[in-house]
């Protein structure tokens, strides 16, 4: 037994020491380290890029899936508003973006809106609201401690509208249009529904038609807490994804980040004839299906087997899960475009295209097989006379370079007459192919040979190194919440097109000779009564 005890005690002892040397010799040097405060060597440059405060790891980028789904979320530096090395900031200081408008704006004449009878009608429009909301929750048993709207006088919607003029929908350099984007990006929804159209439709489409009702894009009129509205359309196409080569332009996917492109190549241009479109973020759920009062709207809505909130349109021929649009689980990416006055006070007229497609499986119109087709164009009415013409090959030229072949209509405001501008609605099937380039969109220019002065200056400045279309294009879109809302390819594409368009030109003026080709003035910007087609451009 004493010798049994005295190996238990010599184990012991054994197992003691190796803890204590384990303890002295590795665990204890890591705890002096730890504790000891932290030096850098002198001189070391790391030192001082380690004392400055970085990025939070896990706040500045978003999450894997969300990342997935193109929803950036990186805010603004300075290099993208607009700072030092600012190609954008450099072009809007150039010259030709400050020239005074031709012709000046004299007088109420020249503006779209009156503007008491504009806020006579809001007012009228604000009551009838609140006087329907009230009944709507009247019927529900709904009780609210929320305070009837108020008509805000100085709310961006209303300054934008009172802003429109015969040069364009805004001023090249009015701060409402930023302040309009900011407010359709941040205010709350209080109203969702469908829009005029697709409640005329009243879900009756006819699924034998080859071009479908305006049902299959799911966009929706979307209501703010100040009372403006904005046209939404939901992501329908990931970013990288081109349009199938075998689809028809007519049944092609509506894109939501093609609507916002489409607005700022628009302000790049100098055109200022696409509304205000901003990116956004929708809570489909609290932003929609809470907020709407149509009931067919809200039939729509279900919850995927992915437990993602998604709706679908009410026609028909649509009305399957599988072409629904689905958030994340609740949160939806889309484009907002700002609403125009309402047609009771700004009548506009929609005129067919005279570059029409086929909106069939097979067959062509006229100007796809004349190559003098442009001389037929200017005998009729309002080209033969006005400036509707040229601004027909500014709209080619907008739709060329961001690949639109779906322009059937155009529409322009009664009160400025035939030489009135043509506003660019309903851009969301451009940017769909970037490894093409449809040059059959080009036929009013190449076929005409016309363009004015202003327009030109403005291609071939965006056509120098140091204003490049694509730079620019990209820089412009780092404003939009949804960044990168083009993919590169795309922004390239850009810079192809241009130098297409521009040697389009210089075949025309080789052939024609640049008296006739290029309208240098308003008053000598009506179309020549012989043709100029130029078949080889």
């Amino acid at each position: 037994m004493p010798a049994l005890r005295r190996d238990r005690l010599l184990t012991l002892l054994l197992l003691g020491a190796l803890l204590s040397a384990d303890l002295y010799f590795h665990l204890w040097p890591q705890v002096r380290r730890q504790l000891r405060p932290r030096e850098h060597p002198r001189g070391c440059p790391c030192a001082r890029r380690a004392a400055s405060p970085g990025p939070a790891p896990a706040a500045a980028s978003p999450a894997p899936r969300a990342a997935a789904r193109n929803f950036s979320r990186a805010g603004p530096g300075p290099e993208r508003r607009g700072g030092r090395g600012s190609k954008l900031q450099a072009l809007y200081a150039h010259p030709l973006y400050r020239v005074p408008e031709e012709p000046p704006l004299l007088g109420p004449e020249d503006s779209l809106l009156a503007s008491q009878e504009a806020l006579r009608y809001y007012r009228r429009k604000v009551a009838r609201w609140n006087r329907r909301h009230k009944m709507y929750q009247e019927q529900l048993n709904l009780t609210s401690l929320d305070a009837p709207l108020q008509l805000q006088l100085d709310a961006s919607w209303i300054q934008f509208h009172l802003g429109i003029s015969r040069h364009g929908l805004y001023p090249r350099s009015s701060p409402v249009v930023r302040q309009l984007l900011q407010d359709m990006r941040r205010s709350p929804t209080i109203s969702a529904d469908y829009s005029q159209d697709e409640k005329a439709l009243l879900g009756a489409c006819d699924c034998t038609q080859i071009v479908k009702p305006s049902g299959v894009h799911l966009k929706l009129v979307l209501r703010f807490s100040d009372f403006g509205k904005a046209m939404f359309k939901p992501m329908r196409q990931q970013r990288h994804e081109e349009t199938p080569a075998d689809f028809f332009y007519f049944i092609d996917f509506q894109r939501h980040n093609a609507e916002i492109a489409a607005f700022h190549l628009d302000r790049i241009l100098d055109f200022r004839r696409v509304p205000p479109t901003v990116g956004r973020l929708v809570n489909v759920t609290k932003e929609i299906l809470e907020v709407t009062k149509n009931e067919i709207l809200q039939s729509v809505f279900f919850v995927s087997p992915a437990s993602n909130v998604c709706f679908f349109a009410k026609c028909p021929y649509m009305c399957k899960t599988e072409y629904a649009v689905c958030g994340n689980p609740h949160l939806l990416e889309g484009s907002l475009s700002a609403f125009l006055p309402s047609l009771n006070l700004a009548p506009r007229l929609s005129v067919p295209n005279p570059w029409i497609r086929s909106y069939s499986l097979a067959g062509k119109e006229e100007w796809e097989v004349n190559p003098l087709y442009c001389d037929t164009v200017k005998q009729i009415y309002p080209y033969n006379s006005s400036r509707r013409l040229l601004n027909i090959i500014d709209m080619a030229i907008f739709d060329f370079l961001i690949g639109n072949m779906d322009r059937h209509h155009y529409e322009m405001f009664t009160k400025f007459g035939d030489d009135g501008f043509l506003i660019h609605l309903d851009n969301a099937r451009g940017f769909g192919r970037h490894s093409q380039d449809e040059l059959s969109i080009l036929s009013p220019l190449s076929q005409c040979c016309r363009i004015k002065k202003k327009t030109l200056s403005h291609l071939q400045l965006l056509a120098q190194g140091d204003y490049r279309l694509s730079d620019v294009m990209r820089e412009s879109l780092l404003e939009d919440e949804l960044s990168p809302v083009l993919t590169e390819p795309h922004l390239l594409a850009l810079d192809r097109r241009l130098q297409i368009i521009l040697q389009t030109v210089k075949g025309c003026v080789e052939a024609h000779g640049e008296q006739s080709v290029i309208a240098s003035d308003p008053a000598g910007e009506s179309a020549p009564d012989s043709g100029r087609a130029n078949p080889t451009s």
